[in-house]
């Protein structure tokens, strides 16, 4: 996917914001792909007293492979609908949030 066709996060002086749908109480957490201008990721994980939005935390730091501590909820708390910033200027982070998209089939 081109960068520029990349509708679910925003670049910031810090990092990236992306936006993201969440389903939580999946059977495993996976990125289905995009739903409208978000990144739509299934969690492993009961939306109850914020288990999901750990996991969904725990995800994002394994699969771009930084810290936990690099990422923020910064809206959706308690939504399906959440912003999550990501604090890391590497010029490559743009590249691995598109990789996070299933290749198309």
């Amino acid at each position: 996917m081109e960068l520029s066709h990349a509708p679910f996060f925003l670049t910031t002086a810090q990092g990236c914001q992306v936006r993201l749908t969440v389903v939580p109480g999946a059977q495993r957490t996976q990125v289905v792909g995009l739903y409208g201008d978000r990144l739509k990721i299934r969690l492993a994980a009961p939306p109850e007293k914020g288990a999901a939005n750990r996991e969904l935390i725990d995800f994002l730091a394994r699969s771009l492979n930084l810290p936990k501590s690099s990422f923020k909820l910064t809206a959706g708390a308690s939504s399906r609908t959440k912003v999550v910033a990501v604090s890391d200027p590497s010029p490559d982070l743009r590249q691995r949030l598109c990789r996070l998209l299933p290749a198309a089939k």
